[in-house]
């Protein structure tokens, strides 16, 4: 149990972490392709900026839709645990997709600026993919 509890907040942490960077330097890319020269101690300082400044919005979303797609993805490998990595992957990017969806349809918002594009929310999605992965690696199975 407690590796399960683990496992969750390390997915969690890690797609917060490589969403809200890929969300910055998306930002920050829309901002050079309008001419503005941004050097790597700015882009490192927004960073460190979105880090701080997401967590009390976007880190629970992301808590939220994990803590909704591993219960279900945990049925589904019980019945076929060969697909338990991908499965797992594959439950992390769908979790993060569908949060950004819900609340685009619900709310008529875009949390996350980075996933008004396709590109953009097909990155946040590979983010909750890396903490399926994640979680996967640190809950290994029972044998």
């Amino acid at each position: 149990m407690l590796r399960n509890i683990g496992g969750y907040f390390g997915a969690v942490v890690t797609a917060y972490i490589l969403a809200a960077i890929a969300s910055t330097q998306a930002v920050l890319a829309e901002l050079s392709e309008m001419g503005v020269t941004i050097d790597v101690g700015t882009r490192f300082e927004a960073i460190g900026h979105d880090l701080l400044g997401l967590v009390t919005i976007y880190l629970p979303i992301i808590a939220i839709a994990f803590i909704i797609a591993w219960p279900v993805t945990a049925l589904i490998v019980k019945s076929l645990p060969r697909v338990r990595t991908i499965g797992y992957v594959l439950a992390g990017f769908a979790a993060i997709i569908a949060a950004h969806l819900i609340l685009r349809q619900l709310l008529d918002i875009t949390g996350i600026a980075a996933a008004r594009t396709t590109f953009g929310l097909i990155v946040q999605g590979l983010a909750g993919a890396a903490g399926g992965l994640i979680f996967v690696r640190l809950v290994p199975t029972r044998d």
